[in-house]
This record gives C-alpha cells, structure tokens and sequence, in this order.
C-alpha cells in the first residue's frame, strides 16, 4: 500500500436511510473526499453540500479505529460527534447555536472493511440515537469508498 500520511483523494459513495417518528427518509452522496492514515488509524473526510436552511457545506470525518470502532463528526453550525461501537451504548454531545444536548448511540451492528488494489473500504453501521431515553431516530449508514 502506498503512503497515506499526506493524504490522498478518494470517491464516496454514502447512503443512509432514517425512521423518526415513523417517517422514512433516504439519503444518496456520491462525493470527492480525502483518506489519511496515521497509525493504525485512517480518516475519511468530505464535505456534505448544502440543502434546506444551511449556509455552507458541512464538514465531514469518519475516524476508522485500529480496534474496529469508528467515530463520525459533523462540524457545521451544529457540531456533532458520535462514536460507534458494536453493540455498546455510547454518549456524545450535539454543539446547537441554542446549546448542548446529550444525545446518545446503541450500535447494534457494525461492520468495517478494507481492500487494497485500489485501496478502498466499506463501513456499514445500524446505530439508534437517544436523547435520555427517548428514541430519536433509527440510522442505517452504508458507505464505500476507493482511492
């Protein structure tokens, strides 16, 4: 494999698919981004565009743990980092303009992959968010991504 410490540009391919209050939404990013590596761990980072109410593009990092966990943090107007680790509940903070929020992830599967020539990996995660103990939603996310 290559030396990925300065990093290097990748294809995205995101889809995730949301049940809150019984409605279903989908959402399909096919997207430019750049893969480091440093260790033992890789980050994948992006920019998500702009849709509804938004000013600018959100950014983006998946953190690819050495021990198979993974972290995503969205750091627009509101900031948000979560942690996912199979089968565990984990807490995480929402940063709003209006406050924080305790919000917490139970990660009932996650499964990571990577494959080399080209170097590339899979992330699936089913992940459910609570604030407390109130279910704020059920989150599939399946994302591919190739240097």
């Amino acid at each position: 494999m290559e030396d990925l410490t300065t990093g290097i540009p990748v294809g995205i391919h995101l889809e995730t698919h949301t049940t809150q209050d019984g409605e279903t939404s989908d959402y399909l990013l096919d997207v430019e981004g750049q893969m480091i590596q440093i260790g033992q761990t890789i980050y994948l980072r992006y920019q998500e565009p702009q849709n509804g109410d938004q000013q600018e593009a959100v950014p983006v990092t998946i953190k690819f743990l050495a021990d198979g966990d993974v972290s995503l943090t969205r750091s627009g107007e509101n900031r948000l980092r979560m942690h996912f680790s199979a089968g565990k509940r984990v807490a995480a903070n929402y940063r709003t303009p209006y406050g924080v929020v305790p919000v917490e992830t139970v990660t009932p599967s996650l499964k990571v992959s990577f494959h080399d020539r080209p170097f590339g990996g899979r992330l699936a995660v089913d992940y459910l968010l609570y604030a407390g103990e109130q279910l704020l939603g059920n989150y599939e996310i399946r994302l591919q991504f190739t240097v």
